[in-house]
């Protein structure tokens, strides 16, 4: 039982929840790709992972990524789920965020990287779930997988 509540917040957390994006010092926010912002259906497919217990093999979720100042969102509108990231990088339509979550003994790292032509991504999503020790904090477990992720632009900016 305790394997299948992990798996769902793993999922939950990684592959279906919404995020806050913060742009890291460095990155402009000028350069964040203008086609990136509107609503999107998002899937992604397992490439690879240690851990097929834990990690979906599939799923489709929606994403609706907006700007508010130096801060960039992508909100869930079925689960209203939120987390803050990081941006870490920007070239021509290629955008690279990276997440981490953090709950009792476990944290879920997130690196996503999508490059965006017209109304539509491609991509990957490289994630890592360490559980650690209660009694000291060592990671006891690390569980890696690779999803290959495609967005397809429901409503929102464009490319004119």
């Amino acid at each position: 039982m305790k394997k299948i509540w992990i798996l769902l917040i793993v999922l939950f957390i990684g592959i279906t929840s919404a995020f806050a994006y913060t742009i890291e010092a460095g990155v402009s926010v000028d350069k964040i790709p203008k086609t990136l912002f509107g609503t999107w259906q998002v899937e992604a497919h397992l490439v690879e992972t240690n851990s097929p217990r834990t990690f979906k093999p599939t799923s489709t979720d929606l994403w609706n990524l907006s700007r508010v100042g130096n801060v960039l969102k992508l909100d869930n509108p079925f689960t209203g789920a939120k987390a803050e990231v990081g941006l870490q990088a920007t070239e021509g339509n290629l955008v690279v965020f990276t997440k981490t979550a953090d709950w009792d003994n476990k944290v879920l790292k997130d690196v996503v990287s999508i490059r965006i032509e017209k109304d539509t991504f491609s991509g990957i999503n490289e994630v890592k779930l360490e559980t650690h020790s209660l009694y000291d904090g060592h990671v006891l477990t690390t569980e890696k997988a690779r999803y290959e992720i495609k967005g397809k632009r429901l409503a929102g900016q464009s490319i004119k």
